[in-house]
């Protein structure tokens, strides 16, 4: 992976100077100066203050211009109000990298932003990169460095990196790591970002040896596309698990569609999680519980799971949170079964989850779990161990540990308890196994672990079903379009004409049954002969996106009669509804056969670009919300996941007397409108509601397209 190398001397810096210094221990210039000596760091070590004196047996060196060779990296505990004038000494020196402690710039208000694009405009001018403001610092538990002021002690060396906006989560991770024994590699505190950001440290932490997984604590992302493109990057190699606060903030979006009315923030982090293999937790404990286990266990080639108890209720327990989590009990095979028999007590059950009873031994226990992982049907084991009544907890693990050593397949450890239990919590945690308090949390872990096997087999490019002459006949449609407005308008109400809108969708390859635009009762008759009976009259207006909610929709009219009727019924239905729209008439199309309705729609989400949606679609889909998301342009396998993870897409396949629709037309239809959007970022929003599927083989038809342009792009 490519690591940007202004980057370098924050990660490997030869020579560090300490920029407010102090002999005081009340100021984090104390404290930083402290770890940073204490941390074993090999590099120069250079201490300023212009008062001078001593520090931990240092000269204080009293400006910055006399800093002697080398020195790479400026750490900044300073007055706001003095860090532009220091960091302009910094630049004259020829130091290429600063991190800022200090607070009182951007979130205090107007005065300290100036004061952080201040900081921002002299970086440049010198070329100098910039960590924070307003945070901690950072940690290298191997080079080893500690360039934070936190009390000691830091954190234990270990294998998972961590990524923070927050210093305040830095801080309590650390000594809640070292409490549970958990080692981190790398901690890196960004503050206010005005330089550096989450993307940019991304490929620099994944490329450290001893890091074997990324964990983000994420208020948001400063460029979304970049960190979709970057963590797609570093996943195949090592995980990386999110947790992305805000998630019940409102977020931007465009309620003018049912899309942009469901298509908030959330839906956009989730989709550009998935997309780019990044696993995103719900809580903190879930976060470090998933990296131990992604740091510590191989991949399972499935999600059958062995649960193996010395009691009856954790191994229910058990099996609940696996189903729960997607994960199946494995189907135990007979030799498996046979064997375990000639190990255990007659009242023992041998089906999953074995229980082998209250009275296991550790080399019962050791034993079994050998077996378990011995069957083919079994990818991953779940062992569970309260306080064995005749044994001491501590002596199980020790007969389990070699066991687990040697496995090929994961396998985590319900250890339950507290005080009965503390001898086994260090022999695993000292042997790397992966243990919880209780079966659920265990069940979740043996989940990610499964989650990330399947992503590293799924594809992650693209599929262009369309090719440039689509796009080229998309582009004359539109530009036509545009051609014949005044002065088009950035107004959420402004959609394009349906016919246009349809002629977009068209051109990509999704099919939409034929519509005129009729300006009379007289020409709606006309139109009606000319394209067949039954007919169906929808109401024409820029002002009404959602023509059934004024009851501007009449179906199935089998004359002329009633399509002349039907025609005034429609207009003096949206006039009454709606006094102040602009009606143009109303267009005649063909009635289609019965078929299943679904919803497919695209909105440009502002940090991530083009986002589409999938779900069940007519009159009724926000309050549905039976809804999935994907960045577009889509893949194969994410078309599928918006199949599978939809009431919508399931029932494709059948349900009852639901007889099943053309599966395969709908993913076509998914692939196209992805590509679509994506290939139009002019196009704020466009849906389809609905996309009528007709029985297998008989393809999908556009019944309603809206379709809205941005015309201030960004």
């Amino acid at each position: 992976m490519q690591i940007d190398p202004t980057l370098a001397p924050f990660f490997a810096p030869k020579g560090v100077a300490v920029i407010g210094a102090s002999t005081d221990p009340s100021k984090l210039g104390y404290g930083l100066a402290r770890n940073l000596i204490q941390s074993n760091y090999q590099g120069a070590i250079h201490l300023v203050n212009p008062k001078g004196g001593k520090l931990f047996g240092r000269e204080i060196i009293p400006s910055i211009r006399a800093i002697p060779d080398p020195v790479d990296l400026a750490i900044l505990l300073i007055p706001a109000g003095a860090t532009p004038a220091a960091l302009a000494e910094c630049g004259e020196r020829g130091i290429k990298a600063a991190l800022i402690g200090s607070g009182g710039f951007r979130e205090t208000g107007a005065e300290g932003a100036a004061l952080e694009m201040e900081c921002l405009r002299i970086a440049r001018s010198y070329g100098m990169r910039l960590i924070g403001p307003n945070c901690i610092g950072l940690q290298d538990t191997h080079l080893p460095i500690d360039a934070t002021f936190l009390p000691p002690p830091g954190p234990l060396p270990g294998d998972v990196a961590f990524i923070s906006h927050s210093g305040a989560i830095c801080a309590a991770v650390i000594d809640w790591a070292r409490g549970q024994s958990f080692g981190i590699s790398r901690l890196v505190s960004l503050g206010n970002q005005v330089d550096v950001n989450e993307t940019d440290v991304l490929a620099p932490v994944a490329a450290d040896p001893f890091t074997h997984v990324l964990t983000l604590y994420l208020e948001g992302v400063s460029d979304g596309r970049r960190f979709v493109a970057e963590a797609s990057r570093i996943t195949p190699e090592k995980p990386i698990i999110a947790l992305k606060v805000g998630r019940f903030a409102s977020g931007q979006r465009a309620a003018a569609s049912h899309t942009g009315a469901l298509a908030g923030q959330e839906s956009a982090f989730n989709a550009a999680f998935r997309r780019a293999g990044v696993i995103r937790a719900e809580t903190s404990e879930e976060m470090f519980d998933w990296a131990r286990a992604l740091a510590w266990c191989p991949p399972p080639r499935g999600r059958n799971v062995a649960v193996l108890t010395n009691a009856g209720g954790p191994g229910v327990t058990a099996s609940d949170a696996l189903e729960a989590n997607g994960m199946r009990l494995a189907e135990l095979g007979v030799e498996t079964r046979r064997a375990l028999k000639e190990i255990l007590p007659p009242a023992a059950s041998l089906q999953n989850p074995v229980d082998m009873l209250a009275s296991a031994s550790p080399e019962q226990y050791a034993q079994c779990l050998r077996l378990l992982l011995e069957d083919p049907a079994v990818d991953a084991v779940l062992v569970i161990l309260p306080p064995p009544p005749m044994f001491t907890a501590g002596a199980v693990a020790k007969a389990l540990i070699p066991v687990i050593h040697h496995a090929e397949k994961p396998v985590v450890v319900a250890l339950m308890g507290e005080r009965l239990i503390q001898e086994a919590v260090e022999h695993f945690r000292a042997a790397r196994v992966p243990e919880y308090r209780f079966p659920e949390r265990a069940a979740s872990a043996l989940a990610v672990l499964a989650q990330r096997a399947e992503h590293l087999q799924r594809s992650s490019q693209p599929v262009l079903p369309c090719c440039d002459e689509e796009r080229q006949k998309a582009r004359l449609i539109l530009q036509a379009y545009l051609d014949c407005q005044p002065a088009p308008a950035d107004d959420p109400n402004a959609f394009l004409p349906a016919e246009i809108a349809a002629a977009l969708v068209e051109a990509y390859g999704i099919q939409a049954p034929i519509a005129r635009l009729a300006r009379s009762a007289d020409e709606a008759v006309l139109f009606a002969r000319q394209i067949g009976f039954p007919a169906a009259v929808k109401v024409a207006s820029p002002d009404l996106p959602h023509k059934s909610d004024v009851n501007g929709v009449l179906l199935n009219l089998n004359s002329e009669a009633a399509v002349r009727e039907g025609y005034l019924r429609v207009i003096e239905n949206a006039r009454q509804a709606r006094p102040q729209a602009r009606i143009l008439g109303a267009h005649v199309q063909p009635t289609l056969p019965a078929g299943q309705d679904v919803i497919v729609g695209a909105v440009q989400d502002p940090q991530f670009g083009a986002l589409l949606m999938f779900g069940s679609g007519g009159v009724e889909v926000e309050g549905l919300k039976d809804v999935a998301f994907a960045l577009a342009p889509i893949t194969e396998d994410e078309a599928e996941y918006l199949l599978e993870n939809t009431w919508a897409g399931l029932k494709l396949k059948g349900f009852r007397n639901l007889p099943g629709a053309d599966r395969a037309a709908v993913k076509g239809a998914l692939m196209r409108l992805a590509q679509l959007a994506a290939d139009f970022p002019e196009l704020a929003e466009i849906e389809i509601n609905p996309l009528r599927v007709m029985a297998h083989g008989q393809g999908a038809y556009a019944l309603d397209v809206r379709a809205r342009l941005r015309m201030n792009l960004p």
